[in-house]
């Protein structure tokens, strides 16, 4: 059986009739920057997340990057994030010249550490910025008073967890402000690259929007140094089909997560991720830990199961940023959880068979060391309409 780790192609298909037709209207007009799509796509994001303004921008790391930039982030303040991460969380904050100041996560649900955070507070923090990783959201309540008490703003990274929830709030809406990231493979992905930023601060967004711009609000009038950093009608049609389908598709990924943990529950080589109390996750990653990754990696991927990793290397321990590991950095959570980690393929077009064949190879692989090579076939995916076949499915309500 040969298993993606996510269906891109089923997802295109189920969207492609509205694409198609929205993209048909930009085509004809030659309106391909701005306009329409975009607006009505920041509108209906700005609701879906709660907040006041959504500002679409061109990439995930340009939405970090940028609201920093308006919050006033510069050369030499530092910016506090978890080191388990993926790199443009660090990327985003280097670019501007300031320092990134990583610390270590949580132990069960490999999250920012808020008693970590308190630790790495000085008088040249500028900002926090928790990473909602996996399709969790990091316990920004317990940040808040950490960020009140020095007076900086918390930055959310939101780029895995459209649709999540922690008590009842959504992911992008608990800080300051937050950039997430429409990248293919986001539980709300675009055809390619795009992201944008979150808040309920309306001058914040204004300023977020003039420096994505050339540094303009009039055309030719450009008051601060700014970047081309804007999210294409065309990306925004793309979007706005999807997003009408979110919900669905975050549920069928809860349905798949809840499947993995009936099927391994009593597997003892393996440790299965749990929700964090007051969380509703949208499952962009399903991570277990087991002990010879690489090794039970390799298994999987010889019997045609797209498993990954991530990450595989904390954002200290990387080349680009070893600086930081020669200064004293300590994340031996993260650094031990780089080496166990493992994400099983999950997407909310995968079949109750597929899992089950994943699970087999997988606990094959744990008591062998290795999988015997078996005939390959096509996983079991069901395109245009996503389906579980374990669970009783009702019609989706697209848009509520």
């Amino acid at each position: 059986m040969n298993v993606p780790l996510i269906d891109l192609a089923s997802q295109q298909q189920e969207v492609s009739e509205d694409v198609k037709a929205g993209w048909e209207k930009i085509i004809a007009k030659s309106a391909f920057i701005g306009g329409a799509p975009v607006s009505e796509f920041e509108s209906a994001y700005a609701q879906a997340t709660g907040v006041s303004s959504c500002v679409g921008l061109a990439n995930g790391t340009d939405a970090i990057e940028l609201s920093l930039r308006a919050l006033g982030v510069t050369v030499g303040d530092e910016v506090v994030l978890p080191a388990n991460s993926f790199v443009a969380t660090a990327e985003a904050v280097s670019r501007i010249g300031a320092v990134p100041v990583v610390v270590d996560v949580d132990p069960v649900h490999l999250l920012i550490d808020p008693d970590r955070v308190a630790d790495a507070m000085s008088a040249r923090t500028k900002a926090i910025v928790p990473v909602h990783l996996f399709g969790q959201v990091a316990p920004v309540e317990r940040l808040l008073p950490i960020a009140e008490a020095w007076g900086v703003p918390i930055v959310e990274d939101a780029a895995q967890s459209q649709g999540a929830k922690r008590f009842g709030q959504p992911a992008g809406s608990l800080g300051k402000v937050a950039g997430t990231s429409f990248y293919p493979g986001k539980n709300l992905g675009a055809f390619g690259d795009a992201g944008a930023v979150t808040t309920n601060d309306p001058d914040l967004a204004d300023q977020i929007r003039m420096i994505a711009a050339h540094g303009s609000k009039t055309k030719y009038v450009h008051e601060v140094l700014g970047f081309n950093s804007r999210l294409d009608a065309l990306q925004a049609v793309v979007l706005s089909a999807k997003l009408k389908r979110l919900a669905y598709w975050n549920a069928c990924r809860r349905d798949a997560a809840a499947y993995y943990d009936e099927l391994l529950s009593a597997s003892p080589d393996v440790v299965l991720p749990r929700s964090a109390d007051g969380n509703e996750d949208v499952w962009h990653l399903y991570v277990i830990r087991v002990r010879d990754r690489d090794k039970v990696l390799g298994a999987l991927h010889e019997a045609g199961i797209g498993a990954g990793i991530h990450y595989p290397t904390p954002i200290h321990r990387t080349q680009a940023f070893a600086p930081l590991a020669k200064l004293g950095t300590a994340c031996p959570v993260s650094e031990q959880a780089a080496g166990e980690i493992l994400s099983l393929p999950l997407c909310p077009y995968i079949t109750a068979e597929t899992q089950e064949y994943v699970v087999e190879m997988l606990e094959q692989a744990l008591q062998q060391g290795s999988i015997a090579r078996v005939p390959r076939r096509e996983a079991v995916f069901v395109g245009g309409n996503p389906s579980r076949s374990h669970i009783a499915q009702a019609s989706p309500a697209f848009g509520k």
